[in-house]
C-alpha cells in the first residue's frame, strides 16, 4: 500500500463508464462512494450522476478519464463550473498525457480490476491517497458583486425614494461583504459604481475560491450577491499532493550543514542551510523537495556525511576531479540567490554535477517514447545502472495482466447443471432488462422533471411579460401625465414672463430715478386696477402687483360694494380711487370718514397696458381737488343738518313743557 497520507477526511466518488458512451445517448456509470472505511457500489445514470453530486458535495469525483463525464472541452468546463464549491474533479491517471489505471494502480499498492466497477473503485481509492491530478477550468480568483436585486422603474408616485432606497441597500450590503473580507484576511480589489443614494453595483475581485469566502451567493428584496470564479484560457491540472520529482542534491556538510535541490534540467529548485539539524531532519527536508538521482560535493573525496545520505537515497555519487575553487564556484552560482558560503557550496555541487551527466541524461530522453517518466527512467539508468533498453521494457512487462489462466480439460455438463445455468442466464437477462426499464423509468421521470421545470418557466415568463406590458402601459400614461404638466407649466411660465413684464413696467413708474422713464418729467402716475369692488378682487390685485399706501387705485365696477369691502381697501391707504358707476351709501361713508379721495374714472385720461394703468398726475390732483371741496361742503351739509336736529329736538323738548 502507499505509504502517502490521505489528504481528505469526506467522501469520494470514484467514476467509470458502465455502459454506452457521454457522446451517445443514455450513458450509465459504475459509481464507487468511499470514505475512508467502507465502500457502496451502484450503476447510475449521467444524469443521477449529477444530481448525487449536487446533493451530497463529495471532496472528490476521480476517474480515469476526464472525457468519460463530458463528450468535449466545453461540456467539460460546464460541468467543472456545475460542481459544489468544495468539490473537486480529479483524474488519477495523470495530466495531459495520463498512464493506465492499472500501473498507477499497481504502484501504488491499490487493488485493480477490468471491470467498470472495480476500476471505479481503484480510482476512488488512489484519489483518497492523494494520487492524481485535480481538473480545473478555473483560476484561485473570484468575483463577488453586489447589485440591485429589483428595477430601480417600478417606485410608482415615489420613485425618487424607490431608488435611493434600492441604491442606499446595495451600499450597505457592499459595506457588510467588505468587512466580512477583511476579518477574513482576504486579498481582494473593489471596483464601485456611485448611483443616486448610494451604489449601483459592488464588484470584488478576491484572491480565494468560493468555499474560502465568507460569503454566500443570494438574493433578498433590493440587493443579491453573485459569486463567480474566474475562467482560465484553458483546461489546468494541478497534482493533489506536492510532486517529487526526481532531483540532484549537493551537500555542504559541517558545523552548518547546507544543501541545494537542482533539477534535471539545472534549474535551482530550493537551497537552505542549518546549525542545528541533524541527519534526520535533513533527509526529511530533502524528501518533501524530490527524490534525489544523484548526490554530489564540492570536494574529494566524497565527505563520510555526504556518502551516508547518498546510501539513505540509493543515489549516484558525484565529486569534482579536484576541490572546487572558491572564484569558480562564484562564477557558476552567480545567477542564483543565496544567503551563506555554504549554501553557495552545496548549490554549485549540485550545478557542476548536473553539468557533468547533462549528455546522460539527453541521451536518456532522447531514447524514452511518449509517456514515460523520464525522470524514473533516469533514476534507475544513472543509480541503478542500468541499460534503457532493460528500464523500458520491465515497465512494459508490468502492463500486462496479472491474472494467469490455466488449462484445463472442459467436462461435459449433467442436465440438470445445463438447466441451472440456462435459468441463470435467463435471470441474468431478467435482471438486465429490469434495470434497463428502471433507468427508462428514471429517465421519464426525469422528464416529466424538466417538462414541469419548462412549464414552470413558460408561466414566469408569462407573468413577467404581463408585467411588463403592465409597466409599459404605466409609462405611457405617466409620460402623457408628465406631458399635461410640462404643457401647464410652460402656460404658467408664460404667465409669469408677461407678469414680470407688467411689474418692471409698473416699478418704471414707480421709481422715476430711472434715467430711461420718469414718471414727473412725463408727468404720468401709475394707476393699480381691481376689476371689481369686492374682496376677492382686490386681494388679486394685491397678489398680482402689490397694493401700497399713496397707490392711484382704479375700480372698473365700483358697484356692490359693502361696508366690509370698503373697509379693506381703506385699510391699503390708497391716494385717491377711480371708479366707474356708483358707490353705496355704505360704501361712500366708510371711505369718506377714512379721507379717502374717491372720483369719477371719466374726469382722468387714462392708458391701460393689460392689468397695469397711467395716468396723468394734473387729472388725478383735479379729482382730489375736487373730492376735497365736495368734502368740505359735505362736512358744511352734515354739520347744518345737525345742528337743525338739535334746534328740532330743543323745540320739541319745550312744547312738551
Amino acid at each position: 500500500m502507499s505509504t502517502r497520507t490521505s489528504a481528505l477526511d469526506a467522501v469520494v466518488y470514484g467514476v467509470d463508464v458502465q455502459s454506452g458512451d457521454v457522446r451517445g445517448d443514455a450513458p450509465s456509470y459504475a459509481l464507487v462512494r468511499y470514505d475512508g472505511d467502507d465502500v457502496a457500489r451502484d450503476v447510475v445514470s449521467h444524469r443521477k450522476l449529477r444530481r448525487l453530486i449536487d446533493d451530497e458535495e463529495p471532496a472528490i469525483v476521480a476517474t480515469d478519464n476526464m472525457y468519460e463525464l463530458a463528450a468535449d472541452k466545453d461540456e467539460l468546463i460546464h460541468f467543472l463550473g456545475s460542481l459544489p464549491a468544495g468539490t473537486k474533479l480529479v483524474q488519477v491517471t495523470g495530466a495531459q498525457q495520463p498512464e493506465p489505471l492499472s500501473r498507477v494502480a499497481k504502484r501504488h499498492g491499490i487493488p485493480y480490476g477490468k471491470e467498470p466497477m472495480k476500476e471505479a473503485e481503484a480510482a476512488a481509492r488512489l484519489a483518497a491517497h492523494s494520487v492524481g491530478h485535480e481538473v480545473s477550468a478555473f483560476t484561485d480568483t473570484t468575483e463577488v458583486k453586489v447589485s440591485r436585486g429589483r428595477s430601480t422603474g417600478s417606485g410608482g408616485w415615489s420613485e425618487d425614494r424607490f431608488t435611493r432606497r434600492i441604491h442606499g441597500s446595495v451600499k450597505k450590503r457592499a459595506r457588510e461583504v467588505e468587512s466580512e473580507l477583511e476579518d477574513a484576511n482576504l486579498e481582494y480589489e473593489k471596483d464601485v459604481r456611485e448611483a443616486y443614494g448610494g451604489f449601483a453595483n459592488a464588484i470584488f475581485t478576491v484572491e480565494a475560491r468560493p468555499q474560502d469566502i465568507p460569503v454566500s451567493r443570494n438574493r433578498s428584496g433590493d440587493v443579491r450577491v453573485e459569486i463567480e470564479r474566474e475562467r482560465r484560457d484553458g483546461i489546468e491540472f494541478r497534482p493533489l499532493a506536492k510532486r517529487r520529482d526526481h532531483v540532484v542534491v549537493g551537500i555542504d556538510p559541517g558545523t552548518t550543514t547546507a544543501v541545494a535541490i537542482v533539477g534535471l534540467e539545472g534549474e535551482v529548485l530550493d537551497v537552505w542551510s542549518s546549525r542545528t539539524s541533524d541527519t534526520a531532519e535533513v533527509i526529511e527536508w530533502i524528501v518533501e523537495r524530490g527524490r534525489p538521482i544523484v548526490v554530489a560535493a564540492d570536494v574529494t573525496p566524497i565527505p563520510e556525511t555526504v556518502e551516508k545520505f547518498r546510501r539513505s537515497f540509493d543515489a549516484a555519487g558525484w565529486t569534482p576531479e579536484s576541490d572546487l575553487p572558491i572564484d569558480e564556484k562564484q562564477h557558476r552560482t552567480r545567477d542564483h540567490q543565496y544567503e551563506n558560503d555554504h549554501q553557495r557550496d552545496a548549490m554549485a555541487a549540485a550545478l557542476y554535477a548536473v553539468d557533468a551527466h547533462e549528455d546522460q541524461f539527453e541521451r536518456i530522453a532522447a531514447k524514452l517514447p511518449p509517456g514515460i517518466d523520464r525522470g524514473e527512467v533516469t533514476a534507475r539508468v544513472v543509480a541503478g545502472e542500468e541499460s534503457v533498453e532493460a528500464v523500458l521494457t520491465d515497465l512494459e512487462d508490468d502492463d500486462e495482466s496479472d491474472e494467469e489462466t490455466t488449462a484445463h480439460e472442459p467436462r461435459e455438463l449433467t442436465d440438470e447443471e445445463r438447466r441451472i445455468k440456462d435459468l441463470e442466464k435467463q435471470v441474468e437477462r431478467l435482471q438486465s432488462h429490469v434495470g434497463s426499464l428502471e433507468d427508462r423509468l428514471e429517465e421519464k421521470d426525469d422528464r416529466i422533471d424538466e417538462l414541469e421545470s419548462e412549464l414552470d418557466e413558460s408561466r414566469r415568463k408569462e407573468r413577467k411579460e404581463v408585467r411588463r406590458n403592465r409597466e409599459v402601459t404605466r409609462y405611457r400614461r405617466k409620460a402623457e401625465r408628465l406631458e399635461y404638466e410640462r404643457d401647464e407649466a410652460r402656460e404658467e411660465v408664460e404667465k409669469l414672463e408677461k407678469k414680470v413684464e407688467r411689474m418692471k413696467a409698473l416699478w418704471k413708474l414707480d421709481h422715476s430715478n430711472f434715467s430711461d422713464v420718469s414718471a414727473e418729467k412725463e408727468g404720468l402716475v401709475p394707476v393699480k386696477v381691481v376689476e371689481k369692488f369686492t374682496k376677492g378682487a382686490i386681494r388679486e390685485a394685491d397678489d398680482q402687483y402689490g397694493i401700497a399706501a399713496g397707490d392711484v387705485v382704479y375700480v372698473r365696477d365700483a358697484s356692490g360694494a359693502g361696508r366690509s369691502t370698503a373697509e379693506l381697501l381703506a385699510d391699503f391707504e390708497p391716494r385717491v380711487i377711480l371708479k366707474e358707476g356708483g358707490l353705496s351709501d355704505a360704501a361712500d361713508e366708510i371711505l369718506f370718514d377714512a379721507e379717502i379721495p374717491v372720483g369719477p374714472a371719466g374726469d382722468v385720461a387714462m392708458q391701460e397696458v393689460d392689468e397695469l394703468a397711467v395716468a396723468r398726475e394734473d387729472d388725478v390732483e383735479a379729482v382730489i381737488d375736487d373730492w376735497h371741496e365736495r368734502a368740505e361742503e359735505r362736512r358744511r351739509d352734515r354739520k347744518a343738518a345737525m345742528v337743525d336736529q338739535l334746534i328740532s329736538e330743543h323745540r320739541a323738548g319745550d312744547n312738551e313743557v
